[in-house]
Parts: structure tokens; C-alpha cells; sequence
């Protein structure tokens, strides 16, 4: 675990105290009582950091949900990226993730990269990001199926479209892929500013393994519905 976490403790310390930073706060709940009992919640914290030569992100999100006292769904998730500015518009940069999953076909991955980044499209209300680079991945599989450290591709997409002055569409694409196995992420969603601090975001997320131990999916989706706090009014 310490091992695992090591890199993000190493972007951390690189961030320097005279950037401007932006906190985020999000927050989902459900429960229902009666014939049926269930609970869930799914928060993130998110930290962004930026300078003239640098810009840093940090997040820290979690998932848990309970159907009639008995979890199915436990995760955890930290993770930090930092970038060097080439110009308005590319950089180079390093992203770390470690997450913990009591429901998936590994009971926890982490992963580190470099990256050469870019904006292809950077307005006013509309931006469309992409970086990609090479890395490391260690995954433990579930249900003591042993552990993989394999060389890692990663790539990420990520598209904002400001649509009005309170509503934001978004859409973001992870993928690391290795000779083991390909985890993607993709978020797609819409978030409507309720004040200058408030937002209420409505999103879908998939999660998918290629590889995936016997009588465990491959493919875990979230839908939620959260409100999300910024001193900035940005829901994203």
C-alpha cells in the first residue's frame, strides 16, 4: 500500500505553495427504506493548482452502497497529475492513481505515466484535451489470484462544453492498457449551476477490465446525481 502510494506523494511535494488553487467538493446520497432496504454514496474531493509555467490536480473519491445491511459496492480512489506549460496550448506532465475495489475483478491497481498533452480545441466555452504516455501498472487480483506489474499505455480525453451560462456538458475518457489487461473509464454527464458556489451534476460513468476472474463482470456502470461545491461555480 505504501509502495502504491508513493508516486502521488512525489507529484504532491512538487507542487509549489505560490500557485492558485481551486477546491471541489461533491456529494451523492440515496436510501430507501420499507420492502426493501438500500444506502448508497459517492463523494470527490478535488484540489487544482495552477501558476505561469505549471499546473497541478489532485482528487480523492469513494463509492459505498448497501443492499438490506450487506455492501455491493466499496471503492476508494486517490489521484494526482502534474503538467510543465510548452505554450498556451501542450505540456508535459506525469499522472499517478491508485484505487481499492471490493467488487472488481482487482482488488486494487495503481499506476504512473508521463505525458505529452495538448488542447485541441481551448475557448471560452468550449475545450477538448488529450494526453497519452508511457508507464507502469501493479494490480492485485481479487480473491488472492496473485499480482501483475506490466509496462502501461495511457491515454485521456476530456471534453467541456459550456453549453449555457449554467449549464455544462462534459465528457472524459481514461485508458491504460497493458499486455495484462485494458481498464477504461469513461464519465459522461450534465451539470446545472444553482448559485455562484452550487451546482447540481447529473452523470453516468462505465468502468471496464478486458480481463476479469470467472463469475466477476468485466464492465461496472454508476449513475448519480450529486451536488457539487466550488467557490468558483464551475460543477467540473
Amino acid at each position: 500500500m505504501i509502495r502504491s502510494l508513493l508516486p502521488l506523494a512525489l507529484l504532491a511535494l512538487s507542487a509549489p505553495a505560490a500557485a492558485e488553487w481551486t477546491p471541489k467538493a461533491e456529494l451523492g446520497l440515496v436510501n430507501t427504506s420499507g420492502n426493501s432496504n438500500t444506502s448508497s454514496a459517492n463523494g470527490k474531493f478535488a484540489l487544482k493548482g495552477e501558476d505561469e509555467f505549471w499546473t497541478h490536480e489532485y482528487f480523492l473519491a469513494a463509492l459505498r452502497a448497501e443492499a438490506d445491511d450487506e455492501a455491493t459496492a466499496n471503492r476508494f480512489e486517490l489521484g494526482a497529475k502534474t503538467a510543465r506549460l510548452l505554450g498556451e496550448r501542450q505540456y508535459l506532465g506525469s499522472a499517478a492513481r491508485h484505487e481499492r475495489d471490493d467488487f472488481s475483478a482487482y482488488e486494487h491497481q495503481s499506476t504512473l505515466a508521463v505525458n505529452y498533452g495538448a488542447w485541441l480545441l481551448k475557448e471560452d466555452d468550449h475545450t477538448f484535451q488529450l494526453e497519452g504516455g508511457p508507464g507502469l501498472r501493479h494490480a492485485r487480483l481479487a480473491d488472492g489470484g496473485g499480482s501483475e506489474t506490466d509496462a502501461l499505455l495511457r491515454g485521456y480525453a476530456d471534453y467541456q462544453h459550456q453549453v449555457t451560462a449554467s449549464t455544462q456538458f462534459y465528457n472524459t475518457l481514461l485508458v491504460e492498457a497493458t499486455p495484462e489487461n485494458t481498464f477504461a473509464q469513461n464519465d459522461i454527464g450534465i451539470a446545472v449551476s444553482i448559485n455562484k458556489t452550487l451546482a447540481l451534476k447529473a452523470g453516468f460513468q462505465a468502468r471496464h477490465n478486458t480481463e476479469a476472474p470467472e463469475g466477476l463482470e468485466r464492465t461496472d456502470t454508476l449513475t448519480s446525481v450529486n451536488i457539487v461545491w466550488s467557490p468558483r461555480a464551475k460543477a467540473r
